[in-house]
């Protein structure tokens, strides 16, 4: 059995990588939890392939009662990744700007935002 040298700091895995606020750490992982299931990627594909979608064609596009996609939408905005704003009887989703690279800008070992489409 080979012995692994053990990192001295249990802050970070990667020697020179800054330490995350637990703020933000947090609210990182709420994104990404949030992202955890293969529905709301769906729903967040869809909003971001299209700008704004009014929460009667996000029920209609999938195979999912409508309490169902409230539930996953109810989720996506906690999260502050997506908003909705009423318009009459209906609601219409969008994408919050800047929060798909912000997340995507987490797994970057500089850090900095990658490019998505939104």
């Amino acid at each position: 059995m080979r012995d692994l040298p053990v990192s001295p700091s249990p802050a970070c895995c990667v020697p020179g990588a800054p330490v995350l606020d637990v703020a933000v750490a947090e609210s990182l992982a709420a994104g990404f939890k949030a992202l955890a299931d293969p529905t709301r990627i769906a729903i967040v594909n869809r909003l971001a392939a299209l700008g704004e979608v009014c929460v009667c064609d996000i029920t209609d596009a999938f195979n999912l009662g409508q309490p169902t996609i409230s539930h996953h939408l109810k989720v996506l905005r906690d999260a502050g990744l997506v908003s909705a704003e009423k318009r009459g009887k209906w609601a219409y989703y969008r994408i919050v700007p800047g929060e798909l690279e912000r997340l995507g800008g987490a797994l970057r070992p500089d850090g900095l935002p990658v490019a998505v489409a939104v």
